[in-house]
């Protein structure tokens, strides 16, 4: 049987308690770990099926709620704020410090990483600020806007978080971003039809407090200036080659552009000399693929590919390095 345990950390932020959840295999040592990297406007609970799929088979699994996300808000006037300021650099180094926590829970164990969405954006972040700290990283349904869109929602978003504050929210601009991505399927039935096939997943998440919050103007100035940062030569140069990579998302995920966006940022990560890129889309499948209708499917993929990687660690990566 799975065991859970709940705990918190400190922030980078120097404000907040992060609240974070294990899952441990029932019975025998764990064989290597997965740290979950959740998205925007959700929380790690979210992931309870899948990471209780991978305990029974083996893996310790970590993973904690961002600032302005589920339990690490102090309350709900803080979802979808990071800070102030510099709360993209807060996300980033409180992956980090669970990371080095997980390092100190099982020393010497591989330890994979799986970012979703907006997880995913700050996974590839963590890839290159810290080359070499884990041995794999699975990104689901990530993409790349054009620079020029980006630097346009960034500057809107910027001017906007001047004139309205930080943890003002703007319904046109949050049209503009996520709810944009509904427009694909219409006739829309709920706000967030684009996540997946699944009704009954749609309309939980549409019902949950915890997900149905706008994200603050400057949290989306925050992602932006994630984003610009992906893509620059500069960061890219310092991708560790011999961490393989896995990218999974579904064909008609408008996050990943239908998969070209996908294919985009897997073709950066190759061009940028990582040796071991592989992408699988899945036919009919939207944003969520963890919660899709073919979800046992992409569970066991996702493992298989863990599995496989796993087998060819000969020393596990150092939490400590890549400073």
């Amino acid at each position: 049987m799975v065991t859970t345990q709940e705990f918190t950390f400190p922030s980078s932020d120097g404000v907040h308690q992060v609240s974070a959840r294990w899952w441990r295999p029932g019975e025998g040592a764990p064989r290597a770990v997965l740290q979950l990297v959740h998205g925007i406007s959700e929380y790690i609970g979210r992931y309870d099926p899948f990471a209780r799929y991978l305990a029974e088979r083996g893996w310790a699994v970590t993973g904690h709620d961002h600032l302005g996300h589920g339990h690490t808000a102090k309350d709900p006037a803080e979802y979808g704020w990071f800070a102030d300021r510099d709360g993209w650099r807060y996300v980033l180094r409180d992956t980090r410090q669970l990371r080095l926590l997980a390092g100190k829970e099982y020393p010497g164990l591989p330890c994979f990483i799986l970012g979703h969405s907006m997880g995913s954006f700050v996974t590839r972040g963590y890839l290159l600020a810290y080359p070499g700290t884990v041995d794999g990283a699975v990104l689901s349904g990530t993409g790349q806007e054009p620079a020029a869109a980006v630097g346009a929602a960034k500057a809107i978003s910027g001017l906007l978080t001047r004139t309205m504050g930080p943890r003002a929210r703007s319904r046109l601009i949050n049209r503009l971003s996520l709810g944009a991505y509904n427009s694909q399927f219409k006739p829309n039935r709920t706000s967030a039809d684009w996540i997946c096939r699944d009704t009954a997943v749609v309309d939980a998440y549409v019902a949950d407090p915890l997900c149905r919050f706008l994200p603050s103007v400057s949290m989306y100035h925050d992602m932006m200036t994630g984003l610009q940062m992906l893509v620059k030569p500069e960061y890219l140069k310092r991708l560790d080659r011999d961490t393989p990579v896995y990218f999974f998302a579904g064909d008609q995920d408008p996050v990943g552009s239908n998969g070209a966006g996908v294919q985009k940022v897997a073709g950066l990560f190759r061009q940028y000399g990582v040796r071991d890129v592989t992408v699988r889309l899945y036919p009919g499948g939207r944003h969520e693929m963890l919660n899709e209708t073919n979800r046992e499917e992409v569970f066991a993929d996702t493992l298989a590919w863990l599995e496989t990687h796993l087998a060819q660690v000969s020393t596990p990566a150092d939490p400590g390095g890549g400073e």
